[in-house]
């Protein structure tokens, strides 16, 4: 999506303000001995009280309201009967549809207790995005992005999931530019636009580059004893800062 009229920036900001404050409600409320499909229950109702559309299960007929993944689990974990406990990494990853905008959000948390190696992996983690959206101004090329993240990443002592990684929205939840890879890519020839409106999120790792789909058919998984941290704003190109829309 291309913003056009102020009425687009106010409706990406709308929907940004909900999905954020989804977000942090459902962070703040992860506990040792709920099930992952209680904490997602804690979003649908919002979600619902707001008069939002969860956006996975509005686009792709997602089993739950927000992906919800633990340790090993980098993304699209389904909400189910898997126990959090103390000390699991877990996501939380909010999208959802107002008034025909869509927004895309989300965070980390080590359930505590942490350990030195967590809590490095999620300030890590939050960092790249700080990094990658300081290239993400319009004239500049989109594998700055990629290229920030990477560059972070190593500093840390971490590798990027390359197969996950940012992606352009607005009217949709997944439009051009399509994957932004979260590493340098000398061939990605693109170039942000202003207004252009995009996802920066960042994956972060122990240990695998590459995460695979679990058999039910939506978990993306990295290797045994992996873990793995996402942070992710939803933002609008300028020739200054980016406009970010799912700051709480």
């Amino acid at each position: 999506m291309t913003i056009e009229t102020d009425e687009d920036v106010a409706g990406l900001q709308r929907i940004g303000g909900i999905v954020s404050l989804i977000l942090q409600r459902m962070l703040e409320s992860a506990a040792p001995g709920m099930t992952t499909r209680d904490l997602d229950r804690i979003g649908e109702r919002l979600l619902a009280e707001y008069g939002a559309r969860s956006a996975p299960k509005l686009t792709y007929g997602f089993p739950g309201a927000t992906c919800i993944s633990i340790n090993e689990q980098a993304a699209h974990g389904i909400p189910g009967d898997r126990i959090i406990q103390a000390g699991d990494v877990l996501n939380v990853d909010v999208s959802a549809e107002l008034g025909g905008y869509f927004a895309d959000t989300g965070g980390t948390t080590v359930i505590l207790p942490t350990t030195p190696l967590k809590t490095r992996l999620c300030h890590a983690t939050r960092i790249a995005l700080t990094e990658a959206m300081k290239n993400a101004r319009a004239g500049l090329p989109i594998n700055g992005i990629g290229a920030a993240i990477e560059r972070t990443a190593k500093k840390y002592g971490f590798r990027v999931i390359e197969n996950l990684g940012s992606h352009g929205v607005g009217r949709a939840l997944h439009e051009e530019p399509e994957h932004i890879p979260g590493y340098f890519d000398p061939s990605d020839q693109r170039i942000l636009e202003e207004g252009m409106v995009i996802t920066i999120e960042p994956f972060l790792s122990t240990k695998s580059r590459v995460v695979a789909e679990e058999a039910d058919g939506w978990t993306l998984s990295g290797a045994k004893g992996n873990l793995s941290a996402q942070y992710e704003h939803t933002m609008i190109i300028t020739t200054g800062a980016p406009l970010v829309v799912t700051r709480h």
